[in-house]
């Protein structure tokens, strides 16, 4: 019998973990359960949904008159109250010991409801709402940082009061079920009267209170290192974008600099283009666009620089239909065209062509941007992806959209050009949106 017992104990602990563990599966329950601020609305949602899963085990107790491990009516009320404040812990009180009071365990709906408020309360005292996840039986006792932290003094005080609360809470269960009888309370009675019992029976409780909080606590800290991986994505994102933009529109206004003193007309028809430029780069925009709109993109920027090279810039496209709904990095492909231009043709003094190839080779999209200027030295090339802004930036772009899962290969040969190919992943734009 004794045996039984305990382990009656030890599956009420291992029952509270696998609630919990559901209960943080469910979407709806996670963004509920791991808020730190709710409105009436999400507090009312909180304990109904706090309510059906445990409720659930109060019944199966009930109507089974067996698997008294499933009743967790009062670490649940606990958790609503702590987690959720005293509406959420009045609410799920209320409603977890229905399918006791319906058995005639009158007692079960103020013990509960009580419990639920209490747990509201003792949430109000907490110093910082973070402290509630870091409950624990053990508490933080150290002489030396007791007496110089005055935070980590008030957290341990509110961690004894929570400890002291769940363990009042079990005592007045078993005081009233002591004297009222099982037939109005439910309660886990120590077989015999010894201390190990009565300990194992307390300790269990305590545990079934801190377990589902250290699983939910587990869980939030995951939620905040993705949203902080998500947020440092965008800002690197962000910052290199930063970077290519003022890059790009310097050389730009260098050039209407100079068509405006040399042929007004033509300045005004950069001047047009420049605007067509500027409003894309001006407006909010995606880390993708479909392939189409950067095309269209690069037109402009060389009908820019056409005007300056005159007929020593030439441009030649090879572009696959099926590609041009496709989804790349936004300002993917200008960059590399601006140091062909830059550093591949301004050099040569009969200037050169550049050829833009995209096509899809198995799941893959391929980019080919090669000149057929004065080359890249081999010892530059070596050290390419970390130094300037062009390929470093690409290159920087890549590794954050797509991690590994990309290629970036420039080949160069001095007095003979240069090719850049870009593999990545073939995206759909609607998927990239997501991304």
């Amino acid at each position: 019998m004794q045996e039984t017992y305990l382990a009656i104990l030890l599956l009420k602990v291992g029952v509270v973990a696998a609630l919990a563990s559901i209960l943080v599966r469910a979407k709806a329950v996670r963004k509920l359960l791991l808020r730190e601020e709710r409105t009436l609305n999400q507090r009312l949602r909180l304990s109904l949904w706090f309510s059906l899963i445990f409720a659930t085990g109060v019944a199966a107790r009930v109507i089974t008159r067996g698997y008294q491990a499933v009743d967790l009516g009062l670490e649940a009320s606990v958790l609503a109250g702590i987690l959720g404040g005293y509406v959420t812990g009045l609410l799920s009180g209320v409603l977890i010991s229905l399918p006791a009071v319906f058995n005639g365990e009158y007692l079960t709906l103020p013990l509960l409801a009580g419990i639920g408020v209490t747990g509201g309360l003792i949430r109000d005292c907490a110093p910082d709402p973070d402290d509630i996840w870091h409950f624990s039986p053990l508490l933080n006792v150290n002489p030396y940082r007791l007496w110089r932290d005055r935070e980590a003094r008030r957290r341990t005080a509110f961690h004894g009061l929570l400890l002291l609360a769940v363990l009042a809470a079990e005592f007045l269960r078993q005081t009233l079920g002591f004297f009222f009888g099982p037939e109005r309370l439910f309660r886990l009675a120590p077989l015999a009267v010894h201390p190990l019992n009565i300990a194992a029976v307390y300790a269990a409780t305590l545990f079934a209170v801190t377990l589902p909080l250290k699983i939910w606590n587990n869980t939030r800290n995951e939620k905040k290192l993705e949203d902080q991986a998500r947020l440092l994505v965008e800002a690197r994102l962000q910052a290199l974008s930063s970077q290519i933009n003022p890059h790009f529109l310097f050389n730009t206004l260098n050039s209407v600099s100079s068509l405006i003193r040399t042929d007004p007309h033509q300045a005004r028809l950069v001047v047009f283009k420049l605007s067509r430029i500027l409003r894309r780069l001006l407006r909010k925009h995606e880390n993708f666009n479909p392939l189409r709109e950067e095309l269209t993109f690069i037109e402009d920027y060389l009908a820019i620089e056409m005007v300056r090279f005159g007929e020593k810039l030439r441009f030649e496209k090879e572009v696959d239909p099926e590609t041009m709904d496709l989804a790349v990095p936004s300002m993917l492909l200008q960059p590399l065209i601006e140091n062909c231009i830059k550093h591949g043709l301004s050099g040569k003094v009969e200037g050169g062509t550049i050829r833009l190839s995209c096509r899809v080779t198995g799941d893959r999209l391929r980019l080919v941007v090669e000149d057929d200027g004065v080359g890249i030295p081999e010892a530059k090339l070596a050290t390419l992806f970390e130094r300037g802004i062009g390929i470093s930036s690409v290159n920087e772009r890549l590794k954050v959209l797509f991690s590994t899962d990309y290629r970036l290969y420039i080949d160069s040969k001095p007095g003979r050009g240069t090719r850049i190919e870009i593999e990545v992943p073939e995206l759909a734009t609607q998927m990239a949106t997501a991304v």
